[in-house]
This record gives structure tokens, C-alpha cells and sequence, in this order.
């Protein structure tokens, strides 16, 4: 595993509290893709919403999104752990030990951004990301 990164979903605020974030405590924007431009067929209240951004502050990284419009944010659901593993085998023993008495709301897969990823909320109500990104 390399890294250990926050993950905050909001409710339709990602790129103003980034940016807020990031100017509070200095940083910059690596990447920001909107839902739009994953699906140019997303409904026109969707296609603005930051499907996935990664900023950089304090010398470590945080990604965030915005939920769907018709996603409940509420504080303590509104952060997962993301993983990420150098292996294709690291993911999957990983995945596996976690998923004892998990909800999993994605079982791992093959992705269209080149990932082979995962999600689960644990036994404790902890939501976790897992990702390996696959090599070209």
C-alpha cells in the first residue's frame, strides 16, 4: 500500500471548500473532473458537480466529489478512507479481510478511469476506498 487518503463527499460544495481549503491552508488544485465530462448525457443539474478532485495541502493529498443531488450528505457519512495499493494482490487480500461483516457498496472491479477499485462500509460503520491503479 502507498497511501492512506482522506476522501470528502459534500453536498454539491467541493469545489468551494476546496478552494477554501486550499487558500486557508495554502495548497493547490492537482485535478478536478466534473460529472459532466465523464457523461455529457448527465441530466444539466448534475454535469457541473466535481465527480472527483484531488488537492494538495499541508504536503499530503485529499480527494473529494460531490454526492448526486439526490445523495443525504450528513456529517459522519461525508468521508471515506481511501487505499492505494501497488498491487493487484495487495487489493484483493486487503478487500477481502475488510469485507468481514461489511456492507459492501462496490464490490471490487475493473474501471473506466483504468482502476481496479472497491468500496465498503466496515463492521464499525467506517466507509473505505480501495484502488489499484492498472498499468498501461
Amino acid at each position: 500500500m502507498s497511501d492512506l487518503i482522506p476522501y470528502l463527499v459534500f453536498p454539491g460544495t467541493a469545489e468551494e471548500a476546496l478552494h477554501f481549503y486550499i487558500k486557508a491552508l495554502g495548497g493547490e488544485m492537482i485535478s478536478l473532473a466534473r460529472m459532466g465530462d465523464q457523461d455529457p448525457s448527465m441530466p444539466e443539474n448534475e454535469k457541473n458537480r466535481v465527480m472527483h478532485a484531488i488537492i494538495s495541502i499541508c504536503g499530503a493529498q485529499v480527494m473529494a466529489s460531490d454526492g448526486r443531488s439526490s445523495d443525504t450528505i450528513t456529517s459522519g457519512n461525508n468521508i471515506s478512507i481511501s487505499l492505494n495499493f501497488h498491487t493487484m494482490d495487495a487489493i484483493e487480500k486487503a478487500f477481502n479481510n475488510m469485507s468481514a461483516g461489511s456492507n459492501i457498496t462496490m464490490p471490487l472491479q475493473d474501471t473506466f478511469w483504468g482502476a481496479r477499485f472497491g468500496m465498503l462500509t466496515d463492521k464499525y460503520g467506517i466507509n473505505w476506498m480501495f484502488n489499484h491503479d492498472i498499468k498501461q
